[in-house]
């Protein structure tokens, strides 16, 4: 059984390796049998994963023991590999091999023809043996590892197009602004080693609970590690590269940027929990971090016109809904919305690339009427856009009332903020539909072929299965199974009996006034988008400008203070004082020795001088001083 367990990490890396020893090289890059190998890798893993998910549902208390394997004894320090198969893993698994499988067989059709073709493959096994290596893991040592290696292949992936200048300085960017993030992280995994003398993640949960690990090193830790959280969920205020990260190939948006990767931050906080829920201030700081991205993020999806951008926005207000669901609710509601959100955002993605692959552009000004043109890609993206406004029956309703009830119980100011963010989440989905796929088509891109047409069948069949799941993921929890599965109580009122409550009566109205103003300003113009623009011109050109922070972080901070004034002086203190006393060092024999050369003339006068000098000197010393 253990070994089956590990064939679901494993089978994604014998992909990577046979694709980059046997393929890349070898075979031409229209073949397309380096895709039906990563393809059938994840079939395998998702069956296994499947079977994993049956074998916890079935265990004792939802945990299945798994062997760990012993990797380094040093004295006294033993290091183990080894994985955690409970209801968290299961759940995860579920999500990274199902949306990667999807992603895969649409990038089929999308990457057809790209000379990078079996470097894409290669690479995005890789990313998904990391995140799958993480999700496995039992201790925080080997966790970090694989935390890494899914930062450097999405690293890789953003940057694919290398030779756009625009994806290799945001391949850059993603690179650095997360390794901020994983210092904190990294820094928690030495304070909790240092202090208990364990990486084991359930033996540091038991020391928290017995109150062994407490008090101000339990919240630094936990601090810590929710900064690495921070920067790989793009939370405020480590959220600035996420939008760049859009220069990657959109399938590589829609696995890693929006339904994977982006989520590890949110699991990281949910395997170690109890570090957080012994700690109010730790868990006070994820849900105000959580709350205030959300509406901060969804301000700025309201006036970006890059199709791509608007979901990138979308992607970091949600990652703060799951982290405003772990803060207030626990690790059911989080993971919950988690859980749903994969689905629908990664359907909305696949839905960017294949308006993009019809249109030849992202930028929605030039899309329109493609609701006739492509009824498959309209039909998923409506699907998609309804349950992330939360609509009622589909799965983002059930998982975001969840986290507003939450809120509403434990902080009532965020869950203010998180209302506001409904309404502007469901305006700028259905702007995005209304623009898009309403009116009449508005000419494309300067990559456009012809016409516009749907996308081929390879492209299409992925997007119906991912909006199949995003209407009825939610379900899961109608009667709070999910909550129970996870151990950890969640809110459920039935399928119709949620409906008798006022809470999700207000969500559903103020989603609904959102969809209403879009249309109203979109679709039927009965407002007009540059008036109101002018109107709230300073507000509009805040969110446009994204706050300036791009600009304080590039220009200021990197510009002026790094490079213009720490990393300055460090160079001035290289050049002028380590290189200064290398070379003054350096000097003293040629000084020494032009001193040296002006002595040895050769002239045996000037010899017979200075002997008879000295030779007076010596009787004059001793003469005085003896």
């Amino acid at each position: 059984m253990d070994f089956a367990f590990w064939l679901i990490f494993l089978l994604p890396i014998f992909s990577f390796i046979i694709i980059s020893v046997f393929i890349r090289p070898f075979v031409r890059p229209e073949s397309k049998v380096a895709g039906y190998i990563t393809i059938t890798a994840l079939i395998g893993s998702l069956a296994l994963s499947i079977w994993a998910l049956t074998e916890v549902l079935a265990a004792p208390h939802h945990v299945v023991p798994v062997e760990s394997i012993r990797w380094l004894v040093v004295g006294d320090l033993t290091i183990n590999i080894g994985m955690t198969m409970d209801s968290l893993t299961a759940v995860m698994l579920i999500v990274v091999t199902v949306v990667s499988l999807m992603v895969q067989i649409y990038s089929q059709g999308y990457m057809k023809g790209d000379p990078g073709y079996h470097r894409y493959y290669a690479w995005m096994s890789l990313f998904t043996a990391s995140m799958l290596g993480l999700v496995l893991a039992n201790n925080l040592l080997q966790m970090f590892v694989f935390w890494e290696m899914v930062g450097l292949c999405s690293y890789l992936l953003i940057g694919f197009w290398f030779h756009r200048p625009t994806a290799a300085n945001a391949a850059k960017k993603a690179f650095i602004v997360t390794r901020i993030g994983d210092f904190g992280f990294l820094a928690a995994i030495l304070v909790l080693f240092f202090n208990t003398g364990t990486f084991d993640i359930g033996e540091l949960h038991g020391l928290a609970v017995a109150g062994t690990l407490a008090g101000a090193t339990l919240t630094w830790a936990a601090i810590g590690i929710f900064s690495g959280a921070m920067g790989k969920s793009a939370q405020f205020p480590l959220h600035v590269w996420l939008p760049d990260a859009m220069e990657g190939p959109t399938p590589v948006s829609a696995l890693i940027h929006a339904a994977t990767m982006v989520a590890a931050g949110v699991f990281l906080v949910a395997r170690t929990f109890p570090l957080f829920a012994h700690s109010t201030e730790a868990l006070t700081t994820v849900a105000v971090i959580g709350g205030v991205t959300a509406i901060f993020a969804a301000s700025m999806g309201l006036v970006m016109t890059d199709i791509k951008r608007v979901l990138a926005y979308s992607t970091i207000s949600q990652l703060g809904y799951m982290m405003l669901g772990l803060g207030a609710g626990g690790v059911a509601i989080g993971i919950f919305h988690l859980f749903n959100h994969a689905f629908f955002k990664a359907l909305l993605f696949l839905g960017a690339g294949s308006v993009n692959h019809a249109t030849g552009t992202f930028d929605m000004r030039q899309m329109g009427g493609l609701r006739k043109i492509m009824p498959w890609t309209y039909a998923t993206f409506l699907i998609a856009s309804l349950s992330i406004a939360g609509i009622w029956p589909l799965a983002g309703f059930w998982s975001k009332d969840e986290i507003l009830i939450s809120s509403w119980e434990s902080q009532p100011i965020l869950f203010y903020l998180a209302m506001i963010t409904v309404f502007m989440t469901a305006f700028y989905m259905f702007r995005v539909i209304f623009m898009t796929f309403g009116g009449e088509y508005r000419g494309g891109g300067p990559e456009a072929h012809g016409h516009p047409h749907e996308s081929p069948p390879v492209m299409v069949m992925p997007m119906v299965v991912l909006a199949v799941l995003a209407v009825v993921s939610g379900l899961w929890n109608v009667t709070g199974q999910f909550g129970a599965f996870m151990g950890n109580e969640a809110h459920s009122f039935g399928f119709f009996g949620i409906l008798t409550q006022p809470l999700p009566w207000i969500s559903l109205i103020l989603a609904g006034l959102g969809i209403l103003l879009a249309y109203a300003i979109y679709s039927a113009k009965w407002l007009s988008a540059e008036r109101i623009g002018r109107m709230f011109s300073p507000l509009y050109t805040l969110f446009f400008r994204k706050y300036w922070l791009d600009e304080l972080y590039e220009n200021v901070i990197v510009g002026k203070v790094l490079l213009g004034g720490f990393f300055a002086g460090l160079q001035l203190f290289d050049s002028k004082g380590v290189d200064g006393v290398v070379n003054g060092l350096a000097s003293v024999p040629a000084v020494g020795g032009r001193a040296i050369r002006r002595a040895q003339t050769g002239q045996l006068q000037l010899y017979g001088l200075v002997m008879g000098i000295g030779l007076v000197v010596i009787i004059l010393c001793v003469y005085f001083l003896g």
